[in-house]
């Protein structure tokens, strides 16, 4: 098992706890986090981006010229692909760029990037993180007594003082043990987690 020290609020380490090695010291399979990535990326897509065809643009309903005889091209509409106001051919229409993992694989790409922050002493241990009040300058002090500017704070429970106060400050994000993203936890330098959620994560994963 990793042994990590655990810190308090003041940024003084106040301990060690040992991490399962089943969820955070697996081999690395940056296939399963790149898949993670693009998954992430491809359900947030709103994918409405729409052109007309020829048979939805307005007007075109009358043959410019007769068939044969004026030495022009024949023409069956003013509005095919070819003609300025025309449609578009293949033009896009809405779709859903979505698509599934499946479990294990969300599971294997999430242990693979929790091991290797890990691995690069990039994961935080907290004995705990409470605030009595919603106070953002409170937590403002608490990532820079752990000397963290961009942190992806991993809570155990719902706790909305914690939520709120952190809220404002646009390089941290804060979400809980049961909706963790792996984009979300590559695109933050740093994660940071309490040990109640380490023990969470490490109960459904491990």
């Amino acid at each position: 098992m990793a042994k990590v020290s655990v810190y308090n609020m003041d940024g003084k380490e106040v301990g060690t706890t040992e991490l399962s090695d089943a969820v955070f010291g697996v081999e690395v399979n940056e296939h399963l986090v790149h898949m993670a990535v693009v998954n992430h990326l491809a359900n947030k897509r709103q994918g409405t981006q729409k052109a007309k065809t020829r048979s939805e643009v307005s007007g075109g309903g009358r043959k410019p010229w007769r068939q044969k005889g004026t030495g022009h091209a024949r023409q069956g509409s003013t509005r095919a692909p070819q003609w300025t106001g025309g449609g578009m051919v293949f033009a896009p229409v809405p779709r859903d760029y979505s698509f599934k993992m499946n479990r294990k694989e969300k599971a294997g790409a999430l242990k693979s990037v929790l091991s290797d922050k890990v691995n690069e002493k990039k994961l935080i241990v907290l004995d705990e993180l409470k605030l009595d009040e919603i106070k953002t300058k409170r937590f403002a002090e608490i990532m820079k007594n752990l000397n963290v500017e961009k942190a992806y704070v991993i809570l155990s429970d719902d706790d909305q003082n914690v939520i709120a106060s952190a809220k404002n400050i646009p390089t941290v994000k804060t979400t809980q043990t049961g909706s963790i993203s792996v984009y979300d936890a590559l695109k933050f330098d740093t994660v940071i987690l309490t040990q109640d959620a380490a023990k969470k994560i490490e109960e459904v994963y491990a």
